[in-house]
């Protein structure tokens, strides 16, 4: 059977204990605050994160992980395994997946596929895990890899801001541009397109009918078959707990974990925001 590695990036934002259970190599982004440099979810969690930032008089910047980082991970793995597969933020709205493939042209060990998930958050998490699960399916790395990809193009991931601004201010706000300015009241429902990038859906006027919006474009689409479902929150536990209890009780959720926001995809979305990533199960033919 082969052995295979999985690597991705901190933005999943995955439980320690399931890293830790797959062995899985994460590659921390970077954030630029003020003099200081943090490695995200290394040196700061999103507790600290969100903390400093309601005093900050400064918004942070973020970075991609240099191509060296990824071609050192990648010669470590190959000692013991043979393949490696890479599941990473969207190239849309980051330059990871780039440095990611350059580093796996300069490598000729092992195979090294990576795998543009064209989302991020809990989006990237569902694909890192179903990664996991086909690799104790016994799967070989072509297979691993074909898999994945079909979970990409299932995948969808919408979420809501409490605020543009930080989206605005962080160059990623994409096609949500045409909201902003509104009324604060408003509360834009966005989603990630086949690009993987930042789009509008629509716009309501509350955060609870942004809660029900999420939930009903969820539904959607599930289409009445099993999901993997996942919810992501920025420092707002409580909303994230009532939108994972009711998917629960109108869907038949194959998993429906809760996620905090890493601090880099926070700088970006700013606290408040709540997502939901999902995919159905392929239909059997």
């Amino acid at each position: 059977m082969s052995k295979i590695a999985i690597v991705t990036d901190s933005t999943a934002y995955l439980p320690k204990a399931f890293v830790d259970q797959h062995n899985i190599q994460v590659v921390p982004l970077k954030i630029h605050w003020d003099d200081t440099n943090f490695e995200d979810g290394i040196d700061i969690n999103p507790t600290e994160f969100y903390d400093r930032l309601a005093t900050s008089s400064t918004v942070p910047t973020t970075s991609q992980p240099p191509i060296d980082e990824f071609l050192q991970i990648y010669e470590e793995l190959a000692a013991d395994h043979d393949g490696i597969i890479v599941p990473l933020i969207s190239s849309g709205i980051s330059g990871t997946v780039s440095s990611a493939k350059t580093a796996a042209d300069k490598f000729s060990k092992v195979p090294v596929e990576v795998i543009d998930t064209f989302s991020t958050s809990v989006g990237l998490a569902l694909v890192v895990k179903a990664v996991a699960q086909a690799i104790g399916d016994g799967k070989n790395t072509n297979e691993v890899k074909q898999y994945a990809e079909t979970v990409v193009d299932r995948l969808s991931l919408f979420f809501a801001v409490d605020t543009l601004e930080f989206l605005h201010k962080g160059g990623r706000i994409g096609g949500a541009s045409r909201y902003f300015g509104a009324a604060l009241s408003i509360k834009p429902i966005l989603y990630l397109n086949d690009q993987g990038k930042i789009d509008s859906l629509e716009k309501v006027r509350t955060k609870k009918k942004a809660v029900e919006k999420l939930i009903e474009l969820a539904v959607e689409k599930a289409a009445g078959n099993p999901v993997h479902v996942g919810i992501m929150h920025a420092n707002d536990l409580e909303e994230a707990k009532y939108i994972q209890k009711q998917l629960i009780s109108q869907l038949e959720c194959r998993e429906s974990e809760l996620y905090e926001i890493s601090p880099v995809i926070g700088t970006h979305v700013g606290p408040g925001t709540l997502g939901i990533g999902v995919y159905p199960e392929a239909q059997k033919s």
